[in-house]
């Protein structure tokens, strides 16, 4: 049952459409990641969901709510750039953030030290948040969205500051949030929607280009590819490579070809033979599906 249905949402700035009238709906309990490179309408449209901007056209329906009704109160909402009181303790700044979303006193310190050790900084909780790392920081966002017990929380963006450490925390902790409830985030950063995301959204220009499982955007784009790499410095393979029967295309990147075929399994015979008769110094062959970097281009070029 979709928790949240949009239905030709639009938003102009200035005139101009960066939010081309586009519908989806979220299921209850998926985590579904908003994908699209800088510039798409990634941000506009959470804003839009998070009640933050309003729209110039279409509707926002919350499940259980009348469409005039103020969704804010469902909804937990990181921004990208996250903003805190650096002088507060971390528990200091949930229980001002709850004591906003009208909790009580008591409630709100419960809550508080409740979902510090949900998002697994409850040992810094008296520590000043000027003190916090980057990744403790985004946890610690997190947990304001969450204060409240939002039905949907949104996340845009969250991992795109982070260095590697915090990058895994974070994302360590969208894993499991997925499983307490429903998980839309935004983000560039394709590996980041494979590894955590059950839907995808691919947003392009203002528009949603493709929706779906991973599964499905997989099967409906169904590209045969063959990873090469050879010993270094090795060249000259390119154009025997493209005159076998069953190759598509190919990129080169230094000694590493990736190359799309109509069929694998010809594709892979074609190949190891011509290799074979060439002697050429093969340190790398890899059939795979393509990854989601090689879906989305493939959908933007369309």
């Amino acid at each position: 049952m979709p928790i949240i249905s949009v239905t030709n949402l639009l938003k102009k700035f200035d005139g101009h459409p960066v939010v081309n009238n586009i519908s989806f709906k979220l299921e209850k309990g998926t985590c579904v990641a908003l994908l699209g490179p800088n510039g798409a309408g990634k941000t506009t449209t959470l804003r839009m969901l998070s009640g933050l901007i309003r729209s110039n056209g279409g509707n926002i329906t919350f499940e259980g709510l009348e469409k005039t009704a103020d969704i804010r109160s469902e909804i937990g909402y990181l921004p990208q750039h996250p903003v805190f009181h650096n002088w507060m303790t971390g528990k200091e700044f949930l229980v001002y953030v709850a004591k906003l979303a009208d909790l009580d006193k008591r409630t709100a310190a419960k809550e508080a030290d409740r979902l510090l050790e949900r998002v697994g900084i409850s040992d810094a909780k008296n520590r000043r948040i000027g003190k916090y790392s980057g990744g403790m920081k985004q946890r610690l966002g997190i947990a304001q969205a969450m204060i409240h017990q939002p039905k949907l929380l949104i996340l845009d963006e969250p991992v795109s500051a982070l260095d590697p450490i915090g990058r895994r925390e974070v994302l360590t902790l969208m894993e499991e949030l997925k499983l307490e409830t429903t998980l839309l985030f935004s983000t560039h950063i394709l590996n980041d929607a494979e590894e955590v995301s059950d839907e995808l959204l691919l947003m392009h220009k203002g528009d949603i280009v493709e929706s779906g499982s991973l599964a499905e955007v997989r099967q409906k784009h169904k590209v045969n590819k063959i990873d090469l790499g050879f010993k270094e410095g090795f060249t000259g393979f390119e154009q025997e490579i493209k005159a076998l029967p069953s190759v598509l295309n190919l990129e080169v990147d230094k000694n590493k070809i990736s190359v799309i075929v109509t069929d694998t399994d010809i594709g892979r015979e074609e190949l190891l033979r011509l290799i074979q008769a060439k002697g050429w110094p093969l340190d790398k062959f890899v059939v795979g599906r393509a990854t989601l970097e090689d879906l989305f281009m493939k959908v933007v070029q369309e």
